[in-house]
């Protein structure tokens, strides 16, 4: 794809209210702030404010509070939600983006109340019900969690 292409096919920013449309989950689930970058079909830039105000803190650990890293990976799975849903072009269909498999998690680094968690997602494959994915969480360059992982694109279950 040359370069004029790529251009073509970048989205973003995007606000907390884009992306609150963009996927279902709200307070205290929703781990995406804003969206810098979603290059379509390819890859997604995120962010996450890792605030002392989140609920986990009070207990994960008292005296040296550390986002649990099982949220860390949600939070790359909300990203590539929103990269699914843009690049599939499924905004407002109703359509969920269901986690099937975490693979190769790996946790580098204790990420704290205070810093800016950057969520950085790219497709490894997409189709139009099965997606996969490889992501990383960075704070400041460095690699703080990295995780492989697999979504389906359902219908949300009846009511």
């Amino acid at each position: 794809m040359s370069d004029d292409a790529t251009a073509d096919r970048r989205t973003g920013p995007m606000d907390i209210g884009q992306v609150m449309a963009a996927l279902p989950h709200r307070y205290p689930m929703l781990l995406v702030d804003r969206v810098e970058e979603i290059i379509l079909d390819r890859s997604i830039t995120a962010v996450k404010a890792v605030t002392i105000n989140e609920g986990f803190f009070q207990g994960h650990f008292p005296g040296r509070p550390i986002m649990p890293g099982v949220l860390i990976v949600e939070a790359l799975a909300q990203a590539a939600g929103v990269l699914a849903v843009e690049s599939l072009g499924l905004a407002g269909s109703g359509k969920l983006v269901y986690f099937m498999a975490i693979d190769g998690a790996k946790f580098r680094k204790p990420v704290e109340p205070g810093v800016l968690l950057k969520l950085e997602v790219e497709f490894v494959q997409k189709r139009a019900t099965v997606c996969k994915f490889t992501g990383r969480a960075t704070i400041d360059g460095q690699v703080a969690a990295e995780a492989n992982f697999t979504a389906m694109i359902a219908d949300p279950p009846k009511a």
